[in-house]
């Protein structure tokens, strides 16, 4: 079944609404680690979370149409399983919060559509990362949207319409996990898991002011896949604050028995918590992978910037550096359109499937797909041996309009010393302004926004963005 228009829940899964009026929704729900730690004090209850997440969805879905699938009703009777544990004075990390993930995951007795059309059979069990965040005691409220087998850097389609950007519902969230960042930016989940092979976290992050992890391949389980896009892709929050992320990522973290990959283990919880000491931070202004000649916008250049000078100001020596990324192409792109390709042969119907990125992945494209080029490590040696961290752009063209609120100094954790750095933020360029407006409320929907948002370009041509 195919609609472009947004959906409501009337079952199972999400279906078109017709028009009606809205009903508001309660404020923004906390963080995860707030919510977790309403829920252990006794001062709410997992089925009033749920009861407040589900009723933001309904009234945000026509506009910001961040969901696919939701589970109502089982996620209110799990949360009031949550609340008889929490009330005989059982603890876990996430008991009894409202978490969201990508429908690119399988959750036990919903289908897995990872952004296409037709008919699915439902899961018959849950994912490891999933049954990983079940074991925390989250309480699963539904899947979100992708767009079709995540390989673009916007989140829509004609399975399931356009998912809009809470601060501007002109324009997408990004992609491929735009449907999680839509629905932790607006308030409607504290958080959500989504999925990254070329940005697919990290994008939407950028464009709706999240925080997005894409970690190491091994971290969180992709099972019951072994090796994701080729090994491209894994899973990863998103959520509110650096705090919450690693919250996140601590409970769904861990390798499932057939997984390849096994890194030993980590508390991102207690690193966030960690004061970084001073830190030494490569500004590379170059991107690694571009078929297009584009470089950084302005108005990117001048907020990427604004952050190096925010980190030089807090005491890290910041200095900008060309790493050596290789041909990193030629290893790139096989991979991502050979992972596509996979995913589109256990469709059941594949002349569902949108034909425009289907043409590169046909029988015997990929061949190159194991081929990786010189070695990474070698490549990259010379900047991480001086440079260890390192930030620059997510894409070439900002996602307008920009954070309507400046981001202050944290006023702990900062480095000690007087600010050195060998780098100077560049000259601001006149005639570019900034809005004042906020996220989508979910107290008061706004208007639905066209029918197709102007996406802003990246730099990696569209094969490149897989995951």
């Amino acid at each position: 079944m195919s609609s472009a228009e947004p959906t409501e829940q009337t079952g199972p899964a999400l279906r078109p609404r017709a028009d009606r009026d809205r009903v508001p929704a309660p404020a923004p729900m906390p963080g995860l680690a707030e919510c977790a730690r309403l829920l252990a004090d006794s001062t709410t209850t997992s089925t009033a979370l749920m009861a407040d997440a589900l009723a933001r969805i309904e009234a945000a879905q026509p506009t910001l149409n961040a969901f696919r699938h939701l589970r109502a009703e089982a996620a209110l009777a799990e949360a009031a399983e949550a609340d008889r544990r929490l009330a005989a004075g059982e603890r876990l990390p996430l008991l009894g919060v409202p978490v969201a993930v990508k429908d690119d995951t399988d959750v036990a007795g919903l289908p897995t559509h990872f952004g296409c059309d037709g008919e699915r059979p439902p899961a018959a069990t849950d994912s490891e990362a999933v049954r990983r965040l079940r074991a925390a005691g989250a309480v699963i409220v539904g899947k979100t949207n992708s767009c079709e087998l995540g390989q673009w850097p916007f989140t829509e389609g004609p399975a399931f319409g356009a998912t809009r950007n809470p601060w501007s519902t002109a324009h997408t969230p990004g992609g491929s996990s735009g449907g999680s960042a839509a629905a932790v930016a607006a308030g409607l989940v504290p958080a959500a898991l989504g999925s990254d092979g070329a940005g697919s976290v990290r994008i939407p992050a950028a464009w709706t002011h999240l925080v997005g992890i894409k970690p190491q391949r091994g971290r969180v389980s992709v099972h019951p896949h072994h090796d994701a896009f080729q090994g491209l892709t894994v899973n990863g929050p998103l959520a509110r604050t650096v705090a919450d992320a690693a919250l996140l990522l601590d409970a769904a973290a861990g390798a499932h028995p057939e997984d390849f990959h096994r890194p030993p283990a980590v508390r991102a919880s207690d690193a966030a918590r960690r004061d970084p000491g001073r830190l030494r931070i490569a500004l590379a202004w170059r991107p690694p992978l571009t078929l297009t000649g584009a470089g950084p916008d302005p108005e990117v250049r001048r907020a990427v910037a604004a952050l190096a000078e925010t980190l030089a100001r807090l005491g890290h020596h910041v200095e900008e550096a060309r790493p050596r990324y290789g041909l990193i192409g030629l290893a790139f792109v096989p991979r991502a359109t050979a992972g596509i390709a996979e995913f589109a042969a256990r469709h059941p119907e594949p002349a569902l499937l949108d034909p425009a990125p289907a043409a590169p992945c046909g029988p015997g494209r990929g061949s190159a797909a194991g081929w990786s080029g010189p070695p990474a490590p070698a490549r990259y040696a010379s900047t991480t041996a001086s440079e260890p961290s390192s930030t620059g752009t997510t894409c070439s063209s900002p996602r307008r309009p920009p954070h309507p609120r400046p981001v202050s100094a944290p006023s702990t954790g900062s480095a000690p010393g007087a600010p050195t750095s060998r780098w100077r933020p560049p000259a601001p360029t006149p005639g570019r302004g900034t809005s004042s407006a906020g996220p989508v409320s979910t107290s008061r929907p706004a208007s639905p926004a066209p029918a197709s948002p102007s996406a802003p370009s990246c730099s990696a041509p569209p094969a490149a963005r897989s995951g």
